[in-house]
């Protein structure tokens, strides 16, 4: 008989189903969700504080700070880019209507929180929608933050009465710290030029320029600063709390005009190579992670602040615009060192509910066993943003996606551990514990830059892109431009 004929050949073996999505495929599913947190947070202020500076959503009420409705003024331009337009519309329906009543009131401000939030939101959300009712509240606005630069010195008062135009040191003393002094210039340039206004923007430049004067020999300035003597003072350096956007408005003011005046940049290069000379070490544990430490009084402290996160950014973004290009040696150590901190900044979320504390320290004796220490009253997470904001740069610049994945594990650990059953977010009370007690404060930075830096993390970079658009220590992004000679 016929030899048989040979058995089919099997069909092949179905692919393994994909352990998750390849990165690219899901980012429109990831916006969506970070889209409708975003949609949460507003539920909850919506519901329970509108019109208030802040929510506590787990009591469910509202709180005053400065009576300018801090939470949807900062709000205002994540709405915008996220297309949330029936949100938005109700924010700028309360913003033309009632925020010049938190103007008009006898009570006293923070210059630079009110200048980063409430200034930063209302010019960038111009900047956004091209409507000039915005502009019109930041020209109103900036006025009345003018009084704080009245001082024999130059150097601008912390604190300022909007009602009744002055300013005053605040009650604990003349001293100001460096970095409100240093982060209120992008703002006051940008409501300068969008009004045609030079005016405005000249008692904040005059600070820049007394501030350049005090540091030419010192790269590394202490954190105090007197409003009435005009004096550096104190010993503690630092990048984390009353240090940090000082650095960070070094490199931005040079991005702002358009990389024109050389100057800022200049003075962030020698800043951040006394960094790497003097703050930037490894610990001694199993991991060897990169940080950048403290000086007090002279002596080199290990602790670094989650709000040091935002150095890595900046590093990035030196590399990618760097004047002798990205192929020099100096822009290659600012991205190595970039990368290097990033991944630590990602370490510090490796707690028992996957988000970080407020302070680490690092281990520096020999042969440690561990690489962080979490102390007891550092354990505090508030919704912070810098990490994120650091792997949405590092993304930009690099497009490794390994950054998309890091801030994916982040946001699905907010989700499940600060997202409150009625609408909002809140503050955790220690890391450490898994169940984590709610501290009852979604802060207004939550909407206006974590879920922000997240939505632009999932986003292609024709959103926002780095070289239209210097983003504020408040994540409100200001158009670049050539200032006018």
């Amino acid at each position: 008989p016929p030899p048989m004929p040979p058995p089919p050949m099997p069909p092949p073996p179905m692919p393994p189903p994909p352990s998750r999505p390849s990165s690219e495929e899901a980012q429109p599913k990831r916006q969506a969700a970070v889209v409708e947190a975003m949609r949460w947070a507003w539920k909850g202020y919506k519901d329970y504080a509108w019109g208030k500076d802040e929510l506590h959503p787990v009591s469910k009420h509202g709180e005053e700070w400065f009576g300018l409705g801090l939470t949807l003024v900062d709000a205002l331009d994540t709405l915008w880019i996220m297309g949330l337009k029936d949100e938005f519309d109700e924010a700028r329906g309360w913003v033309e209507n009632h925020l010049v009543e938190g103007f008009e009131r006898d009570q006293d401000v923070n210059l630079f929180e009110t200048s980063i939030r409430v200034l930063g939101g209302l010019l960038s959300t111009h900047s956004l929608s091209k409507d000039d009712m915005f502009l019109d509240r930041a020209v109103d606005l900036s006025e009345r933050l003018l009084p704080a630069f009245r001082t024999k010195s130059g150097i601008p008062y912390s604190d300022v009465n909007l009602g009744k135009h002055s300013g005053h040191a605040p009650r604990w003393g003349s001293d100001s710290s460096l970095a409100e002094v240093t982060t209120v210039q992008l703002e006051f340039k940008e409501v300068a030029r969008a009004a045609g206004r030079p005016e405005l923007a000249a008692p904040a430049q005059k600070t820049n320029d007394l501030v350049a004067d005090l540091t030419r020999n010192k790269p590394l300035p202490p954190i105090f600063i007197n409003a009435d003597s005009g004096a550096l003072s104190g010993s503690t350096v630092t990048l984390g709390a009353r240090g940090d956007s000082y650095y960070e408005y070094l490199l931005k003011q040079w991005l702002q005009t358009g990389r024109t005046e050389r100057v800022y940049w200049d003075r962030y290069v020698d800043a951040m190579q006394a960094v790497l000379d003097k703050l930037y070490r490894k610990s001694t544990g199993p991991m060897k992670l990169g940080y950048v430490g403290e000086l007090i009084g002279g002596q080199f402290s290990a602790k670094m602040d989650h709000l040091v996160c935002f150095l890595p950014g900046t590093l990035a973004l030196a590399y990618h615009f760097h004047p002798d290009g990205r192929g020099c040696s100096q822009a290659a150590r600012f991205l190595e060192v970039a990368e290097d901190l990033t991944a630590t900044c990602r370490q510090m979320y490796g707690t028992a509910v996957g988000l970080a504390p407020e302070i680490v320290f690092f281990h520096t004796e020999a042969g440690s066993k561990e690489d962080i220490i979490i102390k007891p009253n550092d354990a505090h997470n508030l919704l912070r943003p810098e990490a994120l904001e650091a792997m949405f740069l590092m993304h930009r610049v690099t497009g490794d996606s390994k950054y998309r994945e890091w801030g994916w594990t982040i946001f699905q650990a907010f989700e499940k551990f600060t997202r409150v059953d009625t609408g909002g977010y809140s503050s955790l009370q220690r890391v450490t514990e898994n169940p984590p007690r709610m501290k009852d404060k979604m802060e207004t930075f939550f909407l206006g830059e974590t879920l922000k830096y997240l939505y632009l993390l999932f986003s292609d970079a024709d959103v926002l892109p780095l070289e239209k658009w210097v983003i504020n220590t408040e994540a409100h992004p200001l158009p670049v431009f050539i200032p006018a000679t």
